[in-house]
């Protein structure tokens, strides 16, 4: 059951005991009702079926005895009524089943009337050069339905070869912001460009085969640990695979396991930590090696060691690429070659962590902030 120990954490075990009773009590209710009508059914429809029988084989009789019929006659008309009836009781029962029929149904074709939102152009634009030159234009977005954007007017570069870092406080736009680059939102103003060509008039795979993303909550899938790695990069071998997961400071964990790479994965990763999964996820998209690399919040479960650790690593290894990365922890940025502070969508301030330290004041309140949180713990 998912969330059973949260569920037991804040003591609500007797409160969800009475929802799961309530519904299965609804559900044993509605069973109970159609299974007697199915009791009381079945037998009517079988009485019927019988007495049916044996008054044509009486009426039958009567006139075969008269001559006005043949024995064949009778035994043709007697099938053809068996065949009604057994009709009539397979259409009682289908009628049982079509209230259940019905709510698939609705649920189906749920999935089968939502309309795509992104879309692939009709005339797709071709990516000449293969940097991962990221730019954003006066970019402003928002949810669908939302009452004020999340972005405002945001507009910056993360070019090759640098780490462009981006922090703020919770629901400043940091995730919302990066998740654009591989177009899996739409933009409402301004444009995001990769290597100087509109996201909008790229094809996505096209697009998204520049990237490899490393999203907030690490997703692993039921099987081996070197299938969830080759899953962006089918055609990578062993040894990428070691280089990747050393990089990803995750060799020690996967070789300590008795069947190293080929030791299995649960669904979502249920029998490993939340550390072991992103640096599993780190190390996934490192073996793709695309031109762009985005990190999602992705060093949150790691100690303070093996984050500095997994950075230096991580900067000698995508030297050539593209780094935008989100994180929560001025020690996780502090080494970046720009900064970008976002307060409530806006971009407050760019620049080194000694330039923000200088003359932001809100990067300044971020770093005040942990530093207090530290010495107090």
């Amino acid at each position: 059951m998912i969330g059973i120990r949260v569920v037991r954490a804040f003591n609500r075990v007797g409160y969800e005991k009475k929802r799961f009773n309530t519904a299965n009590e609804d559900f044993r209710d509605t069973g109970i009702q159609v299974n007697k009508i199915m009791a009381l059914l079945f037998p009517v429809m079988m009485i019927v079926m019988n007495f049916t029988n044996i008054a044509i084989v009486w009426f039958g009789a009567v006139r075969i005895d008269q001559g006005l019929m043949q024995v064949g006659n009778l035994m043709a008309f007697l099938q053809y009524a068996m065949m009604i009836l057994f009709s009539l009781i397979m259409l009682s029962m289908g009628l049982i089943m079509i209230p259940r029929a019905q709510a698939s149904v609705k649920r189906i074709n749920e999935v089968l009337r939502m309309e795509r939102v992104i879309n692939d152009p009709e005339n797709p634009s071709e990516v000449v050069s293969s940097y991962g030159h990221v730019e954003f234009k006066d970019v402003t977005f928002r949810y669908a339905g939302a009452e004020k954007p999340v972005l405002h007017h945001v507009s910056f570069q993360a070019r090759p070869g640098e780490t462009t870092a981006i922090i703020g406080s919770t629901g400043s736009g940091k995730s919302t912001l990066v998740k654009l680059i591989p177009r899996f939102y739409d933009v409402e103003k301004g444009t995001v460009l990769v290597d100087g060509v509109d996201v909008k008039t790229m094809t996505q795979k096209a697009l998204r085969e520049k990237i490899g993303y490393v999203p907030q909550k690490a997703a692993l899938f039921s099987g081996t640990i070197a299938e969830n790695l080759r899953f962006g990069n089918r055609a990578a071998d062993e040894a990428e695979m070691i280089g990747a997961l050393e990089t990803a400071q995750a060799i020690d964990f996967v070789m300590e396991k008795e069947d190293g790479m080929d030791a299995n994965i649960e669904q979502a990763g249920a029998n490993l930590s939340g550390g072991q999964k992103q640096r599993l996820s780190i190390a996934r998209a490192l073996v793709r090696k695309p031109e762009i690399y985005i990190f999602d919040d992705s060093f949150s479960a790691l100690d303070y060691k093996t984050d500095a650790k997994l950075r230096a690593t991580l900067k000698k290894e995508t030297n050539h690429a593209t780094i935008i990365l989100v994180a929560q922890r001025v020690s996780t940025v502090i080494d970046a070659d720009q900064i970008i502070v976002l307060n409530e969508g806006e971009i407050v301030g760019i620049g080194t962590h000694n330039e923000l330290l200088d003359d932001n004041v809100i990067y300044q309140e971020i770093v005040s902030s942990q530093r207090t949180e530290e010495e107090g713990a």
